[in-house]
């Protein structure tokens, strides 16, 4: 999978953000398209009015682009193919492979005493009762799903009344919508989560009814967070525009997801996009719930950052911060790409060269100690003379104080930058100082030392 001139379909509704599982069901099609050169359809199934909303669908469009996933046909609104759906309506009932349901008041209320008042009739507890269109199901044997990923799976056809496909006012429902869909867009496979696996039945039924062939299908396990349970908020992100917001790279979130149940032969953690689409079959998906864990994605998000070129490092930060991708902040970038894992990171590391300092006071009161102030002065003395004022000149200069009071480097270094940083985290001490200029340098580091007592 996918075969020659498959086609595919991500088919997301539109009732809310495009979260975390569902990012990963819409990049795995994605990859099986583009595998072999197949083709991917974006359809938003936004049959469910009430709940669809045009400001969810310019999320999932925002979310698809932001991850760099193309589509090749759509976005195609399920809610305007009503018209395909009341011809193929039609086709059944004429062919009697569906019929109109008028229960009778008795068998209303037998059913409400036999079910539960709050139920409807031979139906879901949404369904009307009195009227509706019901596709005739075998009383005997079974339907086989023939799943890429889980084997065959067999549903006794015993266990389903004849389920409703239509709603008395002539509207559709979900499963034979969706049936139609993937038949006359001549889908090939079929690849989302598990808990739709329960309604692939269903929609075999409508196709065998309908006289098409079915599409392959492949569920997905779900996503569960570290401790096990089903992936939710508490997690972390659990929207692909709340990873954006955490500064996390579209190439980095491609890689993850992918690996989220499923994973290479050698165990490769690091590809590229390119090499995620060659390597990548669906029928290598393994069967049990992925785990996702934001802390393995930050890991990664930072291999992936310390290895883009400067340039396009900058550019990203750039972006990520709404500011200019200037030579100032090239340079403070070239001291902050080995340290942050998110681009939301890097700005902490950066502002010292772009604000004044703003003293975090409980890394004050952790480093600047007694007999502190004496230490900056002497090393504001050392660094005055260096020219010109690089890394390796500005820690030749520092070095010989460690000697001079008898001290460790942490001791020595961790002072200088909470003074020039106001923090007791930043790129490294030598390039900091370097980036922030030897007048500023010298200026923050005297303000530190009078603010200490005398020895």
């Amino acid at each position: 999978m996918p075969s020659d001139n498959s086609r595919l379909r991500f088919a997301p509704s539109p009732t809310g953000a495009l979260h975390i599982g569902g990012a990963r069901t819409a990049l795995y099609n994605w990859l099986a398209a583009r595998h072999d050169g197949g083709e991917l359809v974006l359809r938003i199934e936004d049959t469910d009015r009430e709940r669809s909303t045009e400001e969810n669908v310019a999320q999932i469009l925002d979310a698809m682009r932001w991850l760099e996933l193309d589509w090749d046909v759509g976005p195609v609104s399920q809610a305007e193919r009503a018209d395909r759906h009341a011809e193929a309506l039609r086709r059944l009932l004429d062919s009697g492979h569906a019929y109109r349901d008028h229960a009778t008041g008795k068998e209303v209320e037998a059913w409400k005493a036999e079910h539960g008042a709050g139920r409807g009739y031979r139906g879901t507890p949404t369904e009307d009762p009195t009227a509706a269109i019901r596709l005739r199901v075998p009383g005997e044997g079974e339907t086989v799903v023939h799943d890429l990923i889980r084997g065959p799976v067999a549903f006794p056809n015993a266990s389903y009344d004849d389920f409703v496909i239509a709603r008395a006012d002539g509207s559709v429902l979900y499963n034979f919508a969706v049936a139609v869909d993937d038949a006359e867009m001549g889908i090939t496979e079929v690849v989302r989560g598990d808990d739709h696996l329960s309604n692939t039945p269903k929609q075999l039924l409508v196709l065998e009814a309908l006289g098409q062939e079915p599409p392959r299908y492949a569920h997905l396990p779900l996503l569960h967070g570290p401790d096990g349970k089903k992936l939710s908020k508490r997690h972390g992100a659990a929207s692909v525009q709340e990873l954006r917001a955490a500064g996390y790279l579209p190439a980095a979130v491609r890689n993850y997801l992918a690996l989220l149940g499923w994973g290479t032969d050698d165990d490769t953690t690091l590809m590229s996009t390119e090499e995620l689409v060659r390597r990548f079959r669906v029928a290598d998906v393994g069967k049990s719930a992925a785990i996702f864990d934001e802390k393995k994605l930050r890991w990664l998000n930072g291999r992936f950052m310390r290895e883009m070129p400067l340039d396009e490092y900058t550019a990203a930060v750039a972006r990520h911060l709404g500011r200019e991708a200037d030579e100032r902040l090239r340079a403070a970038c070239g001291i902050a790409q080995e340290k942050a894992q998110t681009l939301e990171e890097v700005w902490a590391l950066i502002r010292f060269l772009f604000e004044p300092p703003v003293s975090d006071e409980k890394a004050w009161g952790k480093v600047m100690k007694e007999g502190t102030g004496p230490v900056l002065e002497a090393v504001a003395e050392a660094l005055e003379p260096v020219e010109p004022f690089e890394p390796a000149r500005i820690e030749a200069a520092l070095a010989p104080l460690l000697d001079r009071f008898g001290l460790k480097p942490g001791k020595l270094y961790q002072p200088i930058r909470v003074a020039i940083t106001g923090t007791s985290i930043s790129p490294g001490i030598f390039e900091s100082l370097a980036a922030l200029g030897r007048e500023r340098s010298l200026e923050r580091i005297r303000a530190a030392a009078e603010r200490l007592p005398p020895a």
